[in-house]
């Protein structure tokens, strides 16, 4: 259950402000098509993090579990310390929109969107830490509709309302628990503590 809950809860935190947030935003105020929008959502989520999770299943794999942990707590520190920094909205990513339709749109620009957002490099992490790749997948794809399907239902109400400042500190310091629980892993392995 952990290689589920914890990648949840970890990427719903994080999108919170990110630009594919802004992205759900814009697309729902654009097409007023909100299930449409939410199936791109999911689809893009799934695909974009199950290639991240196969990623970071594979990358571990090269290294002993001490170097491992070293490498996870460093990548959760730089997280972290990316998290407490707002994302902005390209205009370019909806430029097109019409012409594709909602779903369409959705599955491009939130799959294009995700490439080396934090939120992917997350996954990568928590994968390569967790033994379970599908419950990671499936965790990090229901964090990110915990974060965007409100949005895209409730549009500008719900992302005006949200203390963002608040909820970035908040998934800082949630990687930063996940970088310390690295070192002391590593530590560990590495036969420093006992």
């Amino acid at each position: 259950m952990e290689s589920l809950l914890v990648p949840t809860a970890i990427v719903a935190l994080a999108e919170i402000g990110d630009k594919t947030q802004l992205l759900a935003l814009i697309l729902a105020a654009r097409f007023r098509k909100p299930w449409p929008i939410i199936a791109g959502i999911i689809a893009a989520t799934l695909a974009n993090h199950a290639a991240a999770g196969a990623v970071g299943a594979w990358v571990s794999s090269f290294f002993t579990e001490s170097v491992l942990h070293w490498i996870l707590a460093a990548s959760f520190t730089a997280t972290a310390l990316w998290t407490l920094v707002p994302d902005k909205m390209d205009d370019d990513e909806t430029s097109n929109a019409r012409r594709f339709g909602p779903f369409v749109t959705t599955l491009i620009a939130f799959f294009l969107a995700e490439i080396g957002d934090k939120t992917q490099v997350a996954t990568v992490m928590l994968a390569a830490q967790y033994p379970h790749l599908i419950m990671v997948i499936i965790g990090t794809t229901l964090g990110m509709l915990i974060a965007n399907v409100p949005v895209v239902l409730a549009g500008n109400f719900a992302a005006e309302k949200l203390p963002l400042t608040l909820i970035r500190r908040l998934a800082a310091a949630a990687f930063f628990v996940l970088a310390v629980v690295a070192v002391y892993s590593a530590m560990k392995t590495s036969g420093w503590i006992g």
